[in-house]
């Protein structure tokens, strides 16, 4: 969970760099509760430690149907890695 939270700007609402929409939103899929509870306790951690000035707007929500990104956007870091 840890690395979920470092690798993006979770108060950034529908955005992510440069990238904007909905698509891009920060949210937490769990398949559990106890998924669940973890996730928001983390969340609400990261909140209370100030590291941002802003509030998460990360979303946590239940396990829905799942679809593939697009190719281009499939394994984004390895293929950025690979042209560098």
């Amino acid at each position: 969970m840890t690395k979920f939270w470092e690798i993006h700007d979770p108060t950034s609402l529908n955005r992510q760099g440069a990238d904007r929409g909905e698509q891009y939103r920060s949210v937490i899929f769990y398949h559990t509760p106890q998924q669940k509870i973890i996730a928001f306790n983390s969340k609400k951690s990261l909140q209370l430690s100030d590291r941002y000035e802003k509030d998460i707007v990360t979303e946590i929500k239940p396990n829905s149907d799942y679809y593939l990104a697009t190719e281009d956007h499939q394994q984004y870091l390895e293929k950025k890695r690979q042209n560098s």
